[in-house]
């Protein structure tokens, strides 16, 4: 079913108030406990453990045009580790969200967040503010449930990111999925190459594998953004956006990571910013979002993560019974 208007402004102003000041008890939109033992019955321990379907809802905007469904794109099960973890939950699991200052403003991973610690449990980490001005990262009780820390820089690329700092940072973090969230600024230089930017990719997962060899990777595109059509011109869509989320894709597909294509799933290359724009989720600039805007792209995140968990488990279940 898709998300409720009156849930979604709800959690909006909720959310609003200050300049970014983000509560972690602030109530997000209230939802239906997750049916955890969906599906077949069984005496098995084991069994049992992996019926965890997780009910979710479709935030995506009646009014948006042009949308695909919204998954990750995962054809060689690289995050299978990652769902039997979280299918298990017998430890805190980390996540480490890194990026732009789509991340970096906090409003976006953070409603993935409490998602993700709605549905699994909020043991693992201490209940504590967020905002602009904090740190993104969690603090952690040593009990099992979900750990989601968030790291990002504003004006980051992948090749300004990879810096021993950061990558020190994020491996000390032991993660056991990292998502990578880029390319709003890579679409930005008006010498944008495809080659400099698949070479930077490789290098930050490079660097990052080598630090965290048993973590696994999902990278996502970015959602669109608008450019100014010379110095003083008015603002048009970014070019070059459609290429940078090219690249993306085929760095994905050559390198057998999970991909979740925002930009596509909002409209792509015709209707994204488009509808980004009718919707009032731009700020000012057309390329920062309106908190608005990044809590339905943590919705958006949020709701292909829990589709791609319960595909596991609708797996696992299939397996046991074939």
């Amino acid at each position: 079913m898709r998300w409720s208007e009156k849930r979604f402004w709800a959690l909006c102003w909720g959310l609003l108030f200050g300049t970014l000041q983000l509560l972690a008890q602030d109530a997000l939109p209230e939802k239906a406990r997750p049916d955890r033992h969906s599906g077949h019955v069984s005496d098995s321990k084991a069994l049992q453990q992996l019926m965890k379907f997780v009910e979710v809802s479709n935030p995506m905007p009646a009014g948006f045009k042009g949308t695909t469904e919204n998954k990750i794109t995962d054809p060689t099960n690289e995050l299978e580790p990652f769902w039997q973890k979280l299918s298990v939950l017998d430890r805190p699991l980390r996540i480490v969200h890194i990026g732009d200052s789509h991340v970096r403003g906090h409003v976006y991973p953070y409603i993935v967040r409490r998602q993700l610690e709605e549905d699994f449990g909020r043991e693992a980490v201490l209940d504590m503010q967020v905002s602009y001005r904090t740190s993104g990262l969690a603090q952690e009780t040593g009990a099992a449930g979900i750990v989601y820390h968030i790291l990002g820089v504003n004006g980051a690329t992948c090749a300004s990111f990879a810096t021993p700092e950061n990558i020190r940072q994020v491996v000390g973090l032991n993660p056991d999925l990292v998502i990578l969230s880029f390319g709003t600024n890579e679409a930005h230089g008006r010498r944008y190459s495809p080659a400099e930017h698949l070479a930077q990719m490789d290098n930050l997962l490079g660097e990052l594998k080598k630090g965290c060899p048993k973590a696994v990777y999902l990278l996502t595109t970015p959602p669109g953004a608008y450019v100014r059509n010379g110095r003083r011109g008015a603002r048009v869509i970014n070019p070059r956006t459609k290429l940078a989320v090219k690249t993306e894709l085929d760095y994905a597909a050559s390198r057998k990571l999970a991909l979740w294509d925002m930009y596509h799933v909002v409209g792509g290359e015709r209707y994204a910013c488009m509808n980004w724009n009718a919707g009032h989720y731009y700020q000012r600039d057309k390329i920062h979002f309106t908190q608005e805007g990044y809590i339905l792209q943590g919705l958006l995140l949020h709701e292909a993560i829990i589709k791609s968990y319960n595909n596991y488990v609708e797996t696992q279940l299939d397996g046991t019974w074939n």
